[in-house]
């Protein structure tokens, strides 16, 4: 767990720093249309709607810019439509990455995921070529609440999650992705609002890499986010704490 949280914050302040929020919004509205594609427009009675539009409430859209999405989606014949599609594939120093994209455009999105690997000294695969390497898990992150970690744990176990992990940023709540919905709502209830809260690809197997190789890894993981396509990007590497500060700085 350590060495995926480590990566997740390396990439999440990195994202903070350098993603354009027109670009940040227009991937929260993408999955807010989609999820009032699948399901019904109201997010109280679509647990996938409610959580899309918790993450672009915490990113600061307003409620007005949420409606029109959700309106326009929910109207016959209006809006994008939206694929999901996942890419498999090896970065440098054997790293797995999985992609998960929302397109209109299969063959664009495929030739733009394939030209970033290459560029970056890796190499796209089959489906499920590396997602043995991962399990599917929810994950929930709060930042801050110091001295709260007994109080977040026995909550968290409450409400049905697998694991909790501390340390002085904040803390993560992990569970079964069936467990998801139940356990995200428990925790709110009684600690707000997470700052993040989806079902992730969680690795399995780590590989631990040195700050250069890491940087080559960083490099990929930048050019794949940067792709209006692209939603979530994960990979199955972790660095040492003093790397993971170098990074960060």
């Amino acid at each position: 767990m350590a060495g995926h949280s480590h990566a997740k914050n390396i990439m999440h302040r990195k994202a903070a720093q350098g993603a354009k929020k027109a670009q940040a919004f227009g991937k929260l509205i993408r999955e807010i249309t989609v999820s009032a594609k699948l399901g019904l427009p109201d997010p109280a009675m679509n647990p996938r709607l409610r959580a899309a539009v918790k993450a672009a409430l915490i990113a600061n859209m307003t409620r007005d810019t949420i409606d029109r999405a959700i309106k326009r989606a929910s109207t016959a014949g209006q809006g994008e439509d939206y694929q999901e599609v996942r890419y498999e594939g090896y970065g440098p120093n054997g790293v797995a990455i999985i992609v998960e994209a929302l397109t209109d455009n299969r063959n664009r999105t495929a030739g733009d995921i394939r030209s970033a690997f290459a560029k970056h000294g890796g190499a796209l695969g089959e489906t499920n070529s590396v997602s043995f390497q991962f399990e599917r898990r929810g994950v929930l992150w709060f930042p801050g609440l110091p001295g709260k970690e007994e109080e977040i744990l026995e909550a968290a176990i409450e409400a049905g999650a697998q694991d909790v992990e501390s340390d002085e940023e904040g803390h993560e709540v992990t569970c079964a992705p069936e467990d998801f919905f139940a356990v995200r709502d428990a925790m709110e209830a009684k600690f707000g609002s997470p700052e993040s809260a989806k079902i992730e690809w969680v690795p399995n197997v780590l590989v631990e890499l040195d700050e250069e190789k890491a940087r080559e890894v960083l490099k990929l993981l930048d050019r794949l986010d940067e792709s209006d396509d692209v939603q979530n990007v994960y990979a199955n590497f972790e660095v040492s704490d003093a790397v993971s500060q170098k990074l960060s700085a």
